[in-house]
């Protein structure tokens, strides 16, 4: 049966074995006010407070670099959770759950005219007297009015809160109902992490997956150790380097192409001396090869990225995205940083670029997606392919008549660079050749993977290696 907000609240108030506090700062109280407005609150509410004023919350959860942040998230949970274990555990933990919900959140205002923002999360027990469970996520707002993003702010907290503790049977279940009772494109899921003993055998990758899988964000970031993260903690104020593909094994093409750009996006005088930001980037198109998302070949791609990531980068990124159109990826990056963005790529991508019939969906067509794509000065490394046996690279490269002044006006004012470090011996290595070979056991395969690579994919069998003998 679905339930809306307030009977959703209410289910959690007339259950005496649960209590718990509500710190929310920013955007009013929203999710304590459900509880309130369903009645019965006395049953489920120790305490609701919110630390509106900086020095105040400061006071109460200690100095944080930025208040909307997972840190200050962290700072609250842990605070309210340890008085909520002094001050009632002894008197009523035998025979309640207890939870702490919490929330940082910025939305729109006279002073902020932009989408909100915000963490929340909850620390909660299974079993009165059992150990502590957590969930935390990061939600984007989308309406246009601070009203509108506070309702919206409540009925995520509830979801949440009722999630948790009416006894989810499967994470991919609480996903889902975290957005029941919101509507359509009010708000992006951009992140969920599980922790606690239950959830040990949970793979917050897969959970990210998930989010992008099921709509509720167009994109998922992770680092090389399996962690999520957020481009608030990772991206903001950074530069970025961003590689697309299948990575399905990573080749050494594959990794060249990203060294090669890295080496020459470092030299820009407007990224000298900043911190890069490298990022592999798998579409759902690329996941959905074979119609489904199979989740083992997906965590092997992504472990044979960190891998060969660590020689890169002391921490190469993972993002799992829905944006298709590279118009669309530049502007998920550009929510989070201004600093100069760089896309590496080889020439046959370039070339799909050029074609008018990927943008009939946009009023402006090519025009208008190029718009998009090139603002905040992003620039493209594009490395030169082979073709009958010559090497075709960004000057040779020919487009649609009506579109050349426009291919001029890009390579000449660099939006569109040649990349300087070729290897033509690798030009020839396609990753779909490399996993042909890996898979009928022709252990020639080896030769065109980084070692790190190779060295992974036999000791663990991934993506099929060993399965024909």
């Amino acid at each position: 049966m679905h339930l809306d907000t307030q009977q959703k609240a209410l289910a959690i108030n007339l259950d005496r074995r649960k209590y718990g506090v509500f710190a929310e700062i920013g955007a009013g109280q929203e999710v304590a006010r459900w509880f309130f407005r369903a009645g019965a609150a006395s049953g489920t509410v120790a305490k609701s407070m919110s630390a509106y004023d900086m020095e105040v919350s400061d006071a109460i959860y200690g100095e944080s670099a930025r208040y909307v942040s997972q840190d200050r998230l962290r700072h609250m949970l842990d605070h309210e959770w340890a008085l909520l274990q002094e001050r009632l555990a002894p008197s009523r933990g035998k025979d309640t759950r207890f939870f702490v919900y919490a929330n940082t959140v910025a939305a729109r205002s006279y002073s902020r005219a932009e989408d909100g923002l915000g963490w929340m999360g909850v620390r909660y027990q299974r079993e009165p007297g059992g150990p502590a469970h957590e969930v935390v996520l990061h939600t984007r707002l989308l309406d246009e009015t601070n009203v509108q993003q506070q309702e919206v702010v409540g009925a995520v907290g509830v979801n949440l809160v009722h999630g948790v503790m009416e006894g989810w049977k499967s994470p991919e279940e609480l996903i889902d109902a975290l957005l029941d009772n919101v509507g359509p494109r009010r708000a992006e899921v951009g992140m969920i992490r599980f922790s606690g003993p239950d959830f040990e055998g949970v793979d917050n990758r897969l959970m990210s997956l998930e989010l992008v899988a099921r709509d509720l964000t167009r994109a998922a970031l992770f680092d090389a150790r399996g962690e999520v993260v957020h481009p608030t903690d990772v991206l903001h104020n950074k530069a970025v380097l961003l590689e697309r593909g299948n990575f399905r094994p990573v080749t050494h093409a594959t990794l060249h192409l990203i060294r090669a750009g890295l080496a020459q996006f470092e030299k820009d005088p407007e990224v000298h001396g900043d911190e890069v930001e490298v990022l592999f980037e798998m579409t759902l198109r690329h996941l959905r090869e074979r119609g489904t998302i199979d989740h083992q070949d997906f965590l092997d791609r992504v472990d044979i990225l960190g891998a060969v990531g660590a020689s890169l980068v002391e921490d190469t990124k993972i993002l799992v995205s829905n944006h298709a159109e590279f118009h669309r990826l530049a502007g998920y990056l550009f929510r989070y940083t201004k600093k100069p963005v760089g896309l590496v790529m080889g020439l046959p991508t370039l070339r799909e670029l050029f074609k008018e019939s990927f943008y009939e969906d946009l009023e402006g067509g090519i025009l208008e997606s190029f718009g998009r794509l090139f603002r905040n000065d992003l620039r493209l490394y594009v490395q030169p392919t082979l073709e009958e046996g010559n090497l075709v690279g960004v000057n040779d490269l020919r487009v649609a008549r009506h579109l050349r002044l426009l291919y001029r006006h890009l390579l000449e004012n660099g939006g569109i660079r040649a990349l300087e470090e070729v290897r033509e011996d690798y030009l020839p290595i396609h990753t779909r050749d490399v996993l042909a070979q890996l898979r009928a056991g022709d252990e020639g395969w080896a030769d065109m993977v980084p070692a790190e690579a190779a060295t992974l994919i036999r000791q663990r069998g991934l993506l099929g290696h060993g399965a024909s003998a």
